[in-house]
């Protein structure tokens, strides 16, 4: 089947279709007589519903289910047994739904018999559904160009070994100062070796209305300086429309790639978390900050007074930091150095660069730093979104800048949202090694999910009990309080 709107309404209307029948079997006395009959249920009470209270069973069902199968309903390109195992992953996590409301006396609830017979008859047939509308991973043969870089553009078109339906640019990049664009261009699929130069489908803010009127498989991304937010949020409309994205060889080094050698054309690897996912995350990052706020607040005036006490100057320090999309954004910690330390040294550094023997760190600052409380401040950069509670660490633009110079792929650290801790912190490696951090940030974007931040989170606070552990029992010799 094809992609875009057409996949969306079959995957939307054929999910709520089956889970109502579910129901309905399932309510069906025959149906209850044999899921009763199984030897490990045979103790559960057939309970069939009429009228009001059948539809209302339908309903819940139906509106639970058509949210945990969300994921589903993108047209991405997938194999057989892996549509099968995500609906199966999904369809569990609706039962586990399902299950949690049959624990309160609503009237929504479903019987036991009901629930397991729905269960069973969804997890038969919602991955037969899918299966038979998926998109198959074949190789593409739709795509559009997307950039703002004429010569980009031209080797795109040079190197591409597909059907090319036109180009989705800003109004600069137009067929009249844009002449290479021509023999190659299809119409409808169907390629015109004498098709004129007219191919410009839209501007970047019409990406994804391109993306589903001409049904692309894939895009090849042809910006100038793929480090900006349009490269970035190209990208994002890509895979929210399960789209394949390419980038020329050249590129590889600003994006997650999964092969940069061989062909001039590589596919981007990056996959973002569907919306259930990344709505857990953001409830977990905005609660943690939260709670954590609230819960440190007396250790929050403690550390103000002591700082002030032990030297002057602002009791908080701000600084610009490189966020999501290569944005930035102000952080703040507790000031451990003393006022203006870099104007004094004439150096430009971070206070988490500066290291614990620099001589501008205060007394009260080396107590911070040991035990992680100067980064307290920063719970309010999650709270209001800048940051997320785990991601790679924010640097500032002007080391990134340095950075980059060494680090080929050191924009890759950007495709996510900048943490207060990470995977690289919890290895203890810091922005000194940035070749090792940059593994560490780049394992942690491929492997993120909600469960993975729990144990970085468990990690990193196990970690700041034992070095404030250290601080409060001297279990370390030579340290200045």
């Amino acid at each position: 089947m094809g992609t875009g709107l057409r996949y969306r309404i079959f995957a939307i209307v054929g999910t709520l279709a089956l889970t109502g029948i579910a129901v309905t079997i399932a309510n069906h006395p025959t149906v209850q007589a044999l899921t009763t009959a199984v030897p490990v249920l045979d103790n559960l009470q057939r309970a069939t519903k009429t009228n009001g209270d059948l539809v209302d069973e339908i309903l819940t069902t139906t509106i639970i289910v058509f949210a945990a199968l969300w994921p589903l309903y993108k047209p991405q390109p997938r194999r057989i047994l892996d549509v099968i195992a995500l609906t199966h992953k999904r369809t569990f996590l609706a039962a586990t739904a399902l299950a949690t409301i049959g624990y309160f006396d609503w009237s929504t609830r479903l019987p036991r018999t009901t629930l397991i017979a729905t269960v069973a008859i969804l997890g038969l047939v919602l991955p037969i559904w899918f299966v038979s509308i998926r998109r198959r991973p074949l190789s593409p043969t739709r795509a559009v160009i997307v950039g703002d870089d004429h010569s980009t553009i031209k080797r795109l078109y040079d190197a591409a070994e597909m059907s090319i339906l036109g180009y989705v640019s800003p109004a600069s990049v137009t067929p009249d100062n844009n002449p290479m664009i021509n023999a190659r261009i299809t119409d409808g699929g169907v390629t015109t070796d004498t098709a004129p130069a007219r191919s410009r489908l839209g501007g970047l803010s019409k990406l994804g209305d391109v993306l589903i009127e001409h049904d692309v498989d894939t895009v090849l991304l042809a910006f100038d300086k793929p480090d900006r937010e349009e490269f970035f949020g190209t990208l994002s409309t890509c895979h929210r429309h399960g789209v394949r994205a390419l980038v020329h060889r050249d590129h590889a080094e600003s994006v997650l790639v999964a092969d940069a050698t061989g062909d001039e054309l590589v596919d981007t690897d990056l996959e973002p978390w569907d919306w259930q996912d990344y709505m857990v995350k953001r409830v977990f990052d905005f609660a943690f900050a939260a709670v954590g706020l609230l819960a440190l607040s007396p250790f929050i005036a403690l550390i103000a007074i002591g700082i002030k006490l032990d030297s002057p100057g602002p009791v908080l320090y701000s600084q610009r930091r490189t966020a999501e999309f290569g944005e930035t954004f102000t952080i703040y910690k507790f000031r451990s150095m003393v006022a203006h330390a870099e104007s004094k040294t004439g150096a430009v550094l971070s206070q988490e660069d500066a290291g614990g023997v620099d001589p501008r760190v205060t007394r009260m600052g080396k107590i911070l730093r040991k035990t992680h409380l100067d980064e307290i401040p920063q719970l309010w950069s999650v709270l209001v979104g800048d940051m997320s509670v785990v991601g790679p660490r924010p640097e500032r633009p002007e080391l990134e800048e340095n950075i980059e110079s060494d680090v080929d792929e050191w924009r890759s650290r950007w495709f996510v949202k900048p943490g207060l801790t990470g995977l690289a912190q919890i290895n203890g490696i810091t922005g000194h090694d940035p070749e090792r951090k940059l593994r560490y940030d780049i394992e942690y974007i491929r492997q993120q999910s909600f469960w993975f931040d729990l144990k970085i989170v468990t990690r990193q606070i196990y970690g700041v009990v034992v070095d404030a552990a250290s601080i409060i029992f001297g279990l370390e010799d030579g340290d200045e309080a």
